[in-house]
């Protein structure tokens, strides 16, 4: 019991962490996973008025869990 109470209740750490230190660290894994899912999207869209909604169906329907990229991206830009 004691090693997991040195290990997570009194953890050494600098005083200056704290939970704009989390949110931070939050924020970068949301924007990494925003530009990595952006550029597979890209990989399979096409900006052309004829095609464009055809080529979301195809990142939806088509591309291995396309509907998963889509929604991460969608879901991290709210």
């Amino acid at each position: 019991m004691k090693i997991a109470n040195d290990a997570l209740v009194d953890l050494p750490a600098p005083s200056n962490i704290s939970v704009w230190w989390n949110f931070g660290s939050l924020l970068g894994l949301c924007l990494a996973a925003q530009i990595l899912t952006g550029l597979f999207l890209a990989m399979h869209y096409t900006s052309d008025i004829a095609t464009a909604f055809s080529s979301v169906m195809h990142i939806c329907r088509d591309v291995n869990y396309g509907w998963l990229i889509r929604n991460m991206h969608a879901n991290g830009a709210s």
